[in-house]
């Protein structure tokens, strides 16, 4: 017995041309519909409303011209590609990836440093800067260097909402750091001195190290948390095998390739597994913060790529700093009456530790590019 799908009526409809038009209308009005939900709900993520920067150098718009310290960079020749060739106290020769980032956002040219006299309390709702050159998550390294810890810096984070409070009110105030970015930019200086260059290296494992700074963020993003923060960037460690002074150390340590300048890799392999730790630790406070966006912000692959393909970025100086000889000079030994290289934009670090601006635009860019679009 053979059974029929169709009765004649069905049959008919079926060899109608017109039958599923109506039908496959639906289907289409549903899908556009379902797209422009999705592209409303993309576009409903709030402006970014301004920057907070807390960690070391490389975020420090010059918090240190103003606590007494030698980790100062407000001489000459830093700053030598600023605006009007100011030296600001950050530590290259123009402007930092924050300064490239807030522009980028509309939010202000550059982003002050907070101890900066000549902020204002309304300066504080688009963003500063409270990031100590020097410094790290380890108190250790701050105290050694005499800067602001990071408990330091939450200390003025907290005095700066007061003051935001009192010129707009505490809903203005949440609202404002609620979706304001804030990144986190320190590690480098930790396991330079306590570990690298330091005797804590003959007591602690690096990978405990590790682990002991990457409880330091844990509580610091928490704390911020706390605070009504709720889009927060991490940036991971450099090549720090890279930086030109860990290049000339390793190279008197090792007479052999004393006359090559070449990266230390170990120190890379473990810039690259802190990183991947870092990336464990955003993506568990991303999913135990409810309603927080935790995310990596990977500095350590577009530095690589500058150093493996210069000329693809117009570079032709990777190893070596722009100041002085390049091999050690760095804040204090990096002075008014140091030569410099005659076109800083060809190197890709501006002392032996810093890079220049030409790199900071390009990790900016990184940034912008691959991780904004998520915040």
């Amino acid at each position: 017995m053979s059974f029929s799908l169709f009765s004649s009526s069905h049959t008919n409809q079926t060899m109608n041309p017109n039958h599923h038009k109506p039908m496959f209308l639906t289907f289409l009005i549903t899908l556009l519909l379902l797209q422009l939900l999705n592209l409303t709900n993309a576009s409903t993520s709030p402006p970014i409303t301004a920057l907070y920067a807390f960690g070391d150098s490389t975020v420090d718009s010059g918090n240190n011209n103003y606590i007494p310290t030698l980790f100062q960079s407000n001489h000459p020749p830093y700053g030598k590609s600023f605006p009007a060739k100011l030296s600001t106290g950050r530590f290259s020769d123009g402007k930092l990836a924050t300064d490239f980032i807030v522009s980028s956002l509309g939010l202000k040219p550059t982003l002050p440093a907070y101890l900066n006299p000549s902020v204002k309390p309304v300066d504080l709702l688009t963003g500063v800067s409270f990031a100590s050159a020097g410094g790290g998550l380890d108190d250790r390294t701050a105290k050694s260097s005499l800067t602001l810890t990071m408990d330091k810096q939450w200390s003025y984070f907290e005095e700066a909402l007061g003051k935001m409070k009192s010129l707009v009110g505490d809903s203005e105030t949440n609202r404002v750091i609620k979706n304001a970015v804030i990144v986190i930019s320190a590690g480098t200086n930790d396991m330079i001195f306590n570990v690298y260059d330091h005797v804590l290296g003959s007591l602690i494992s690096v990978s405990d190290y590790q682990d002991y700074l990457l409880t330091k963020v844990e509580v610091f993003v928490q704390r911020l948390y706390e605070a009504g923060a709720r889009r927060i960037t991490i940036a991971g460690l450099p090549p720090i095998g890279c930086l030109p002074v860990q290049v000339t150390l390793t190279s008197i340590k090792t007479p052999r390739i004393f006359h090559h300048r070449i990266c230390t890799e170990h120190q890379n392999d473990d810039s690259r597994v802190y990183n991947q730790k870092l990336q464990k630790l955003t993506f568990s406070l991303s999913q135990r913060l409810r309603g927080c966006k935790v995310l990596y912000l990977d500095i350590y692959s577009p530095l690589i790529d500058m150093i493996k393909h210069p000329r693809k970025y117009g570079l032709e100086e990777t190893l070596r700093g722009c100041c002085g000889t390049g091999l050690l000079e760095a804040g204090p030994l990096c002075q008014p009456l140091s030569r410099t290289c005659d076109d800083v934009s060809k190197y890709l670090f501006f002392d032996s530790v810093h890079p220049s601006q030409k790199a900071y635009s390009v990790i900016s860019s990184f940034a912008l590019q691959k991780l904004f679009p998520f915040l």
